[in-house]
């Protein structure tokens, strides 16, 4: 069940969302072609991916940072890329280009402190700008819960577009994530569960000052939960057919 879009088009151009969107693709691709051994992959994590032990031990606070605009394969920066790009560009209409800046670094070095607490003395390296992007999206609920995302839903050879509310979509998203960070050996690693559970709550906490400000409630009242502009429609394409 992958979100492709939101039918909430911003009308301003977001410019700290394609900024970031560009920076993690730089340095993916970056370490592709200059990465080219074991080691160097190696060192490279060391210094740049966090690594809960060595915070523990007083060392490699900045990896907080700078473990956001890693990633461990392409599957993993394509995923969180869009994810990024549906849910983004809304947050900083409504927040502003620079406290949206701020916001996501927030959250995501939030989201690492809570992948963190959960195993203060792991050895894997933490990469990944997830924890981040989940405060988006967390924030994203709190302002726009009855906005519909359509979600690619594929089932062996049953596939299937669908637009549901967001707060289906990132409730059930949210869930996972709890579930799997109870389940989950983070001594193990895989996917950081933790820290996507944190920077969503994070991100969501960081959004109430600006959803008072809209009104609280009674911004919910006006809207019904949708958000405040008329929502995109996508048509179905016609299909040329040669009949047997």
């Amino acid at each position: 069940m992958i979100p492709i879009r939101d039918h909430n088009p911003s009308e301003a151009t977001p410019y700290v969302t394609l900024a970031l969107i560009g920076v993690n693709i730089l340095v993916y691709f970056w370490g592709v072609a200059t990465l080219v051994t074991d080691q160097q992959l190696g060192q490279f994590y060391f210094d740049y991916a966090l690594i809960p032990v060595l915070l523990s031990e007083g060392h490699n606070a900045s990896a907080l940072m700078t473990s956001i605009f890693l990633h461990g394969g392409f599957l993993h920066l394509a995923g969180n890329m869009l994810f990024l790009w549906i849910f983004g560009d809304n947050m900083e209409e409504e927040m502003g280009h620079l406290p949206f800046l701020a916001f996501y670094l927030a959250c995501g070095i939030g989201a690492s402190l809570a992948q963190y607490i959960g195993d203060p003395y792991s050895q894997v390296p933490m990469v990944g700008a997830s924890g981040a992007i989940a405060g988006v999206m967390g924030g994203y609920l709190l302002l726009f819960p009855k906005a519909r995302v359509d979600i690619f839903i594929f089932f062996i050879i049953f596939f299937r577009i669908l637009p549901i509310p967001a707060w289906i979509m990132l409730g059930l998203w949210f869930g996972i994530q709890v579930a799997g960070g109870l389940v989950t050996d983070t001594s193990a690693g895989g996917v950081a569960y933790w820290a996507h559970a944190g920077g969503f709550v994070l991100g969501l906490a960081l959004t109430v000052p600006l959803w008072l400000r809209r009104g609280g409630q009674a911004y919910w009242q006006r809207t019904q939960g949708h958000p405040p502009h008329p929502e995109a429609v996508y048509r179905r394409s016609s299909v040329p057919v040669v009949r047997r």
